[in-house]
């Protein structure tokens, strides 16, 4: 019997992705000439998350690497969203979806920015309701069921392109932030943005970033984010796309297994540039080892099979 070739294009809210590799915003998405790069191997592109105005972050440091992943605390830094149109521009010749990642502190800037966005040419825009280090945004308001239904509501209101919206894993209970953003009217969620960590210089016996507590990614949250998507797949009927620890094409395999109809990586192209074309070849040749023929097929196995 000869094997028809694995599919690896996926589709979610009309999104049509080669593959279902997506940069996560905060890696190589600040400027279009990395994204135009990135996205020869990935099915979507996401931005840097993109507010009002221009934020020139924390100071220095903001950035603490060590054997497990990395700690970070950026302070959510960008141009603004008038100066980002011109990167937007340029990303009007790449093949893959662009999707614009918002933040704000209410609903009428998140409404600002996602109309923007959509006047840019992004072909979705994610909500950045997750950020566990920036006073005001991200997390401090999107840990609150209510707040993040009437976001993502005015939101979908505003404009026509779809609307994610980026959990955060820093509470006692993601699914029912999962189910408030669906109740919304959410395209998608995904799960999840960074831990909440801190570490401590003994030398100078103070944390080792500027601005205290940080965010932490890289392979530790790994069980974290899988454990986060198969809890929100029980629970919702909207698509989700995991993000958090995924360095290899067999995380990427857990992910789509655990729920998750493609998946945001990041922080492992800080080592390793080229990922997604290995990510990309891993995934196929998995596939084609055990039959499958479409990444529908994967996705939400390890529910049916517990």
């Amino acid at each position: 019997m000869v094997r028809k070739t694995p599919l690896l294009a996926v589709e979610i809210a009309g999104l049509q992705m080669k593959n279902p590799l997506i940069l996560a915003s905060g890696i190589l998405d600040t400027y279009a000439e990395t994204m135009l790069r990135i996205a020869e191997h990935a099915g979507a592109v996401v931005t840097k998350s993109v507010g009002i105005e221009e934020r020139k972050g924390y100071e220095n440091p903001v950035i603490f690497e060590f054997k497990h992943g990395v700690l970070n605390a950026m302070g959510l830094p960008n141009p603004g969203i008038e100066k980002f149109g011109e990167e937007m521009k340029k990303l009007r010749e790449c093949r893959a979806p662009i999707i614009g990642s918002i933040f704000g502190k209410d609903e009428r800037e998140f409404v600002l920015l996602a109309r923007k966005m959509e006047m840019y040419g992004a072909a979705a825009v994610e909500l950045n309701l997750s950020c566990p280090h920036a006073s005001g945004y991200g997390m401090e308001v999107g840990r609150d069921p209510v707040l993040v239904k009437s976001i993502v509501s005015a939101v979908k209101e505003a404009v026509k392109v779809p609307v994610f919206v980026k959990l955060t894993p820093n509470v006692t209970d993601i699914v029912s932030l999962g189910l408030a953003a669906e109740e919304g009217g959410a395209d998608a969620v995904v799960a999840i943005n960074t831990v909440r960590g801190l570490r401590i210089d003994i030398e100078f016996k103070r944390s080792v970033l500027s601005a205290g507590i940080g965010g932490y990614s890289g392979p530790g949250i790994l069980p974290i984010g899988l454990r986060c998507v198969f809890e929100l797949k029980r629970a919702l009927k909207i698509p989700i796309i995991g993000c958090g620890g995924i360095s290899t094409w067999e995380n990427v395999i857990e992910y789509l297994m655990a729920g998750a109809s493609a998946v945001e990586v990041g922080t492992a192209l800080r080592e390793d540039a080229g990922l997604f074309k290995k990510l990309e070849r891993g995934v196929k040749k998995y596939m084609e080892r055990k039959g499958y023929e479409s990444v529908e097929e994967v996705v939400a196995i390890a529910h049916r099979n517990r």
